[in-house]
């Protein structure tokens, strides 16, 4: 994950990549160090469609009432061949405090410009969406710094298995555990106690040990989220979901890219990594079983049964028995 120079004010950035709250980072950073350098700097922005070489040559020129202006041109893979010609050349003869920054979402529209604008040096900040766990887990933690605090790596993995993938989500959260955390440093428990009130990511965290062969953590965690609210049927609902997941994903064909994976199983593709490593262990014959041991445990909760803490905790031990079977 790439950053901005130690000096953002560059004559030209090219933000290249589909993740737009990185990309509206980048482009942020321009602008607040404009400002910084001149409280008057002027700052517009024009969607590349509707950029003319008249209005280009327009805004690079030197303000009258600020000594510097920066301008966004938003989608620049639509800009027309002389606006482009035009970027290319101001890319390598700038014009001294104004400062350009052209947001390209990714993907191959605009090669040629976006081949002229490398070939002429520009500078370039990638907005690549994070998509690998472990880029997650490494943004949660830096997010967590930016605002004064810390997080270990199991806490900010924690994190991401409850949010998921989506970095506003994890942004958010983040902050939000920053600003709560005692004494500066965001543990695994007070990630469990910012998600109290989700029952739904309660049921997932149960599901999430119980397929790991985690049952005494699993059994903890369930008597924890039964008493504080959550419905015994989003224990359940999780714990068919993980193991048909689980029983889906055994199937699938060997090579299969993860991206392709996600798609025909419904989820994110960060998912499909922490599947693969709770898919270790399990045979078809005990996903089979466990399965089975769900579906007794779902109807015991949804009113078969009389006690629903004991039908779960029963599915607990029969999934950890079929998995180490």
């Amino acid at each position: 994950m790439a950053a901005l120079s130690t000096d953002p004010l560059v004559p030209v950035t090219l933000v290249f990549g589909p993740e737009t709250l990185l990309a509206e980072r980048a482009a942020g950073a321009v602008v607040r160090a404009a400002r910084a350098a001149d409280p008057d700097a002027d700052v517009s922005q024009v969607s590349g469609s509707e950029l003319t070489a008249g209005a280009l040559a327009e805004h690079v020129s030197p303000s009258l009432f600020a000594t510097r202006r920066v301008l966004l041109v938003n989608d620049v893979q639509d800009v027309s061949e002389p606006v482009g010609d035009v970027l290319v050349g101001y890319v390598t003869t700038p014009i001294d405090g104004i400062h350009l920054v052209l947001l390209h979402p990714g993907g191959v529209k605009g090669k040629k410009l976006l081949t002229a604008l490398r070939k002429a040096g520009v500078h370039e900040v990638p907005a690549e969406r994070l998509t690998r766990p472990d880029d997650q887990v490494a943004f949660v933690r830096a997010e967590v710094r930016r605002h004064g605090s810390r997080i270990d790596e199991a806490a900010a993995r924690q994190l991401v298995e409850s949010v998921g993938g989506d970095l506003r989500g994890l942004a958010s959260a983040a902050g939000q555990l920053a600003v709560d955390a005692p004494d500066g440093q965001v543990t695994g428990q007070v990630v469990a106690m910012y998600f109290e009130g989700r029952a739904e990511v309660k049921g997932w965290v149960v599901a999430d040990r119980a397929v790991e062969g985690k049952t005494g953590e699993a059994v903890e965690q369930l008597r924890w989220a039964l008493e504080t609210g959550t419905d015994p049927v989003l224990v359940t609902g999780a714990l068919a979901t993980s193991l048909r997941s689980l029983a889906r994903l055994a199937g699938a064909p060997r090579g299969m890219r993860d991206a392709d994976v996600a798609r025909d199983l419904g989820i994110p593709p960060w998912k499909v990594r922490v599947l693969r490593g709770q898919l270790r262990g399990w045979t078809p014959t005990g996903l089979a079983r466990a399965i089975r041991a769900v579906a007794d445990a779902d109807l015991a909760v949804k009113g078969g049964g009389n006690d629903a803490t004991l039908a779960l905790t029963t599915a607990l031990v029969a999934i950890g028995t079929a998995r180490a079977a």
